[in-house]
């Protein structure tokens, strides 16, 4: 009876993809790249190919290139919200699933909707809108990748609070990247023509600077490379190379190792497009009962963005923690086990002891890798 049932839910996965909107989405290294503009190009020459093509939320930024892109293109009205006492606009998803266009704009991909919005965020707008069979064109910027956070922030030294979980990414039928050179982009800051000439000078010493750009322009090249070689993996049948790679994040308490072990790991799940797992061993020390408050939280905040990322959570108590790591590993047919770099005080016991020796040999005799992330 169970195979039946996985059956039949395998069916109707297949028929609500079939049903599903296409999603396409423009990715660049920074603001001012023109990612607002090529979805706007796109809609007119939609609209020219008798395509029904709408706007369901664009953001100019007032920059006059793209507000002149405007007039001509067909229009869903924002919905307007009051909140403390102010008068906003947001993008009016019921009214775009109501007019259920073939095609929808919708920019600011991770755009945080003013609270008590049906949903929290506007990826989630856009798999509804994608979930009742209308296509939707998106934009966003690399550093808005979850798990690329943290490079982010070492490259810019600002933490960027809007994310969007990896998957959503991944759920793309198109990525593209929207690229200029460091130099180009620069000039274009200095025209005025991203942002107003009083906040020039600024940017132009803090995020604008040459050796940022150019690495979060890595960044978005590397993405997109990934997205392709996801795709081709995934849609080309002719001798093609099959990847069995399977990951798993062993993380502790530690939450900003954890939060590291569990982004890397996505990414390299993302890269093989493969399953992966998170491990936690909790271990009588780490009792419910004898840790801090604060410490479980930050604990369940990890398990929800493994979850976001893509991961299955697995929690075990045992105070065998190697050969727990060892069990589900082999469990799972995982291929490559990753860890965070331990204090050396700590790792220097783990070397010691012939458990850690005995998950080693597990491993090897298992022909499963060992990393160390630092």
């Amino acid at each position: 009876m169970e195979e039946k049932e996985k059956s039949v839910e395998h069916f109707l996965n297949l028929i609500k993809k079939s049903r599903r909107g296409k999603f396409k989405v423009y990715i660049g290294m920074s603001a001012g790249v023109g990612k607002t503009y090529r979805m706007l190009q796109e809609a007119h020459s939609l609209l020219k190919n008798d395509v029904d093509v709408k706007v369901g939320f664009i953001e100019t930024h007032n920059r006059k290139e793209t507000h002149d892109l405007i007039p001509g293109l067909p229009m869903i009205a924002r919905k307007k919200v009051f909140y403390k006492g102010k008068e906003l606009e947001e993008m009016d998803l019921q009214a775009i699933l109501n007019i259920h266009p073939e095609v929808v704009i919708v920019d600011e991909l991770a755009h945080t909707n003013i609270e008590g919005s049906k949903n929290e965020k506007r990826w989630q707008d856009v798999l509804e809108i994608l979930d009742a069979g209308i296509n939707v064109i998106s934009a966003m910027n690399i550093q808005h990748i979850e798990s690329l956070n943290e490079e982010v922030q070492q490259i810019t030294g600002i933490e960027v609070r809007e994310r969007v979980p990896d998957r959503i990414l991944q759920l793309a039928d198109e990525v593209v990247n929207i690229d200029l050179t460091a130099d180009e982009l620069i000039v274009r800051l200095r025209e005025g023509k991203i942002y107003h000439p009083s906040k020039i000078e600024t940017a132009l010493r803090n995020f604008f600077q040459a050796e940022k750009i150019l690495q979060l322009r890595e960044l978005a090249l590397k993405e997109v490379a990934s997205q392709v070689e996801r795709k081709v993996d995934s849609e080309v049948t002719v001798d093609k190379r099959i990847r069995h790679e399977r990951f798993l994040a062993c993380i502790s308490t530690n939450h900003d190792t954890a939060r590291m072990i569990i982004r890397k790991t996505a990414r390299l799940a993302g890269y093989y497009n493969s399953k992966w797992h998170v491990l936690y061993v909790q271990t009588p020390q780490e009792d419910s009962n004898r840790i801090k408050l604060s410490v479980q939280r930050h604990l369940i905040n990890n398990f929800k963005l493994a979850t976001e990322l893509g991961a299955e959570v697995i929690q075990v108590k045992s105070n065998r923690v190697p050969e727990v790591i060892a069990s589900v590993a082999e469990e799972k047919k995982i291929t490559t086990v990753c860890i965070g770099k331990p204090h050396l005080r700590l790792w220097q016991v783990i070397l010691k002891t012939n458990v850690f020796n005995q998950l080693l040999n597990r491993l090897s005799d298992s022909d499963i890798d060992l990393v160390i992330l630092s």
